[in-house]
């Protein structure tokens, strides 16, 4: 099932977002790419960065949703494109990919290592995070409610994002030739405002459950949820906690080495 994103609804608790992106970037080393590629672009903020750190780059944003899309600043000089990422190819080998928190939205995304990797330059970059908090409180009490009778049959087709540890990625990567460096991180965000992680999650993960639910069920889920979420998350004098634990996975493709000379005896 299909489901729409919100740009402005996203952008709330843009600062705690955005800092995994930072962490991500900061690991790639790549000095003078040609062509760097931002996959799950959203609506470019983040993108435009990578413009500022390699200027002389070709820098091109890539996202499913055109509601995103169409918030991107064109003025900085990043190209970007509506496209699903399972579908994406470039027209030649790509030095820098990013992406992320977009591969949980994509099935098979494992599967889809092979594809990028592929679509590397020799020596390219792979970076990409995706969230490891599918455990938490802020997932489980989702998927308890959906399984009420209430509302279960509204939510058969309803796929929500999911995502691997990092030992995974990295045999995975590894077995496609790649150096990997693979980490995981446990942010400890401080949420202001009232239903603070709701809210959060009414930006991402939440979007399509409450698209699914036709009136009055969607209103009764919500108000049953954030009642949950205050209990999980209790706010304290200092804002809501919310720990968020990401998996980070930097891979480099291999560089073909020279070519083998014959020796005659």
């Amino acid at each position: 099932m299909s489901h729409r994103w919100d740009p402005a609804l996203y952008a709330q608790y843009a600062g705690q977002r955005e800092r995994p992106y930072f962490d991500l970037v900061s690991r790639v080393a790549a000095e003078a790419p040609r062509t760097v590629v931002d996959l799950g672009c959203g609506s470019g903020v983040l993108t435009a960065t990578l413009r500022s750190r390699w200027p002389d780059a070709e820098v091109v944003g890539v996202d499913s949703s055109p509601e995103m899309v169409a918030e991107a600043d064109r003025s900085t000089g990043v190209a970007y494109e509506v496209a699903d990422l399972r579908a994406w190819r470039p027209e030649t080998p790509v030095d820098v990919v990013v992406s992320n928190a977009a591969l949980q939205w994509v099935p098979g995304h494992l599967e889809l290592l092979d594809t990028l990797v592929g679509h590397l330059a020799p020596g390219g970059w792979l970076a990409f995070q995706v969230p490891g908090n599918f455990g938490e409180p802020s997932h489980t009490l989702r998927h308890e409610l959906q399984a009420d009778p209430r509302f279960a049959d509204h939510l058969t087709d309803v796929r929500g994002p999911a995502a691997h540890d990092a030992t995974t990625y990295l045999h995975r990567l590894q077995g496609l030739g790649c150096t990997v460096d693979a980490w995981e991180t446990t942010y400890l965000h401080v949420l202001e405002g009232d239903d603070a992680v709701f809210r959060w999650v009414s930006g991402t993960s939440l979007r399509p459950t409450l698209q699914a639910l036709p009136e009055p069920l969607r209103t009764e889920f919500a108000e049953e949820l954030r009642r949950s979420l205050r209990a999980a998350y209790p706010a304290g004098p200092h804002g809501t906690v919310m720990p968020f634990r990401r998996v980070f996975v930097v891979a480099r493709a291999a560089t073909p080495g020279p070519t083998p000379t014959s020796r005659i005896a």
